[in-house]
């Protein structure tokens, strides 16, 4: 028998349902009296929605680098996968239709917080809700391309079918609303409405990931606009006092799920991460010519085929032709600790100590700023190696296959791992750079070009229709292969 929930939380969980189904679709009725929760609490502190946020943000990211990213960028896959699947590029229509619902139910949640910390004149939760926003943002747009964004949210002024945003205007918005956030932070100040599961209201490390998302956002656009952007970079870099970004693997924005009711592995069973899945075949290889120390606490170790003897670390290609019994062998899988909570905290990436220097090795080996690129590529591999738990051998860079040999190719490759389970950034880096040079299996479909966005869901193009056409026309048509701003 299933447990029956509080009348209340009934109540709410139909409020939250109907307000953000009327978020991006047209919807009529008297929208004051269904959206008034008798239950609700009349005001809020900027704090109470913090934690939510964080959680239900990072962990839902977490998942969706498991059950898409890993399948598209060849980290891991389903096994057995007789035909389709996104690790052939068979992408479908409402791929991302849960990456669209969730991440605006906690828009709307974060410019409540936003409010409430402006009535409460807390310059330190304002900063914080901005961050939050820009970093949600930036990942609808990179995901989908123009999004509403100046009208989303806004169901009690009666918009139920918002405009949508060009993704210029929404960088552009993000951006400037990170270097508020910065000049908005007051360490002096103390966080007084309850502790934070990210960083226990440490304001400084706050800021520190504030300045870092910009530097991998304004990254991600250098394209469109090289002078103005690399400007930037080379301002903020030339400031740490003024724009401090990460320097340690403890400043990074990673949530340590402890377990701990409510904070809780996003997988309920454990077995359901590795239950049919093999580790990829480029994943792998490329960690045995490393020799690199991670191997154990990312994977398992392939098996002959009768289970009995292990025979090293072994994956299989993505978008393979034929059946699973081309195989003669177990191949390996992710390791089912990634996910458990039990040997301890599990690690929700948003973003990294390891991305932030080789965002640096790459202006330098660009002759953009700085002028050791092998420096930040060398730190950039042992903070990503050292993240997880394991020791940078002292031979490391010694291997051909390691050591920094001045090219892009090289430091994008340590880059896709050091973004492992960090939410869609090796998708949205490989779109930015074709980096890493991955392999395409015997059986890809979109005649092996890999996708570059998700299609809108379907309850938009419905619900939201003459706004769709208008974005869609703007955008060059709505399918995956449509790129986005930053692409062209």
């Amino acid at each position: 028998m299933n447990r029956q929930r509080p009348h209340s939380i009934q109540k709410f969980i139909i409020a939250l349902t109907i307000l953000t189904g009327w978020l991006l679709s047209a919807c009529t009725g008297n929208f004051d009296e269904i959206n008034t929760d008798p239950n609700r609490i009349e005001k809020i502190s900027p704090g109470t929605l913090l934690n939510p946020i964080i959680y239900e943000m990072a962990s839902f990211n977490t998942l969706r680098s498991d059950e898409f990213t890993f399948d598209l960028l060849q980290v891991s896959l389903p096994f057995p996968s007789v035909s389709g699947g996104v690790h052939r590029y068979d992408i479908s229509e409402n791929a991302g239709g849960s990456t669209w619902n969730t991440y605006y139910r906690w828009i709307t949640n974060i410019r409540e917080m936003q409010t409430a910390a402006v009535v409460a004149e807390d310059p330190n939760y304002q900063a914080i809700a901005l961050i939050l926003n820009a970093w949600v943002y930036s990942l609808l747009t990179d995901g989908f391309g123009d999004v509403p964004m100046t009208e989303a949210g806004k169901g009690e002024e009666k918009i139920f079918q918002p405009a949508f945003d060009t993704q210029e205007y929404i960088y552009t918005t993000i951006l400037k609303d990170l270097e508020t956030a910065n000049g908005l932070f007051d360490p002096s100040r103390s966080m007084i409405y309850g502790t934070d599961i990210l960083y226990a209201n440490n304001v400084s490390n706050w800021q520190r990931f504030c300045n870092s998302l910009r530097l991998r956002l304004l990254l991600r656009v250098m394209k469109r606009n090289p002078e103005t952007v690399q400007a930037a970079l080379v301002t903020m870099l030339s400031n740490p006092d003024t724009y401090p970004v990460f320097t340690k693997n403890t400043e990074a924005a990673v949530l340590k799920i402890t377990g701990v009711t409510p904070n809780v592995s996003p997988w309920g069973r454990a077995v359901d991460f590795t239950n049919a899945r093999a580790a990829a075949e480029f994943f792998v290889d490329n960690l045995n010519q490393f020799n690199d120390p991670r191997r154990p606490i990312f994977l398992t170790q392939a098996r002959s085929s009768d289970g009995k003897t292990t025979i090293g670390y072994k994956g299989i290609p993505s978008g393979y032709a034929g059946g699973e019994s081309q195989f003669d062998f177990l191949p390996s899988n992710l390791n089912v600790n990634l996910v458990k909570t039990d040997v301890g905290p599990m690690q929700s990436v948003m973003m990294t100590y390891a991305e932030v220097e080789f965002i640096k090795a790459e202006l330098a080996q660009k002759e953009i700023f700085g002028e050791d690129a092998q420096i930040h590529y060398e730190n950039g591999v042992k903070a990503a190696i050292e993240q997880w738990g394991a020791v940078l051998p002292a031979d490391y860079f010694a291997n051909e296959y390691t050591q920094y040999d001045g090219t892009l190719d090289r430091i994008m490759l340590q880059k896709y791992y050091a973004l492992f389970f960090n939410d869609y950034q090796q998708w949205f880096e490989y779109r930015r750079t074709g980096l890493p040079k991955l392999p395409k299996g015997e059986d890809m479909r979109n005649n092996g070009i890999m996708p570059v966005r998700f299609r809108y869901p379907t309850t938009v193009q419905t619900n939201n229709a003459a706004n769709y056409k208008i974005a869609v026309e703007k955008m060059g048509g709505d399918n995956i292969n449509t790129k986005v701003w930053w692409e062209k």
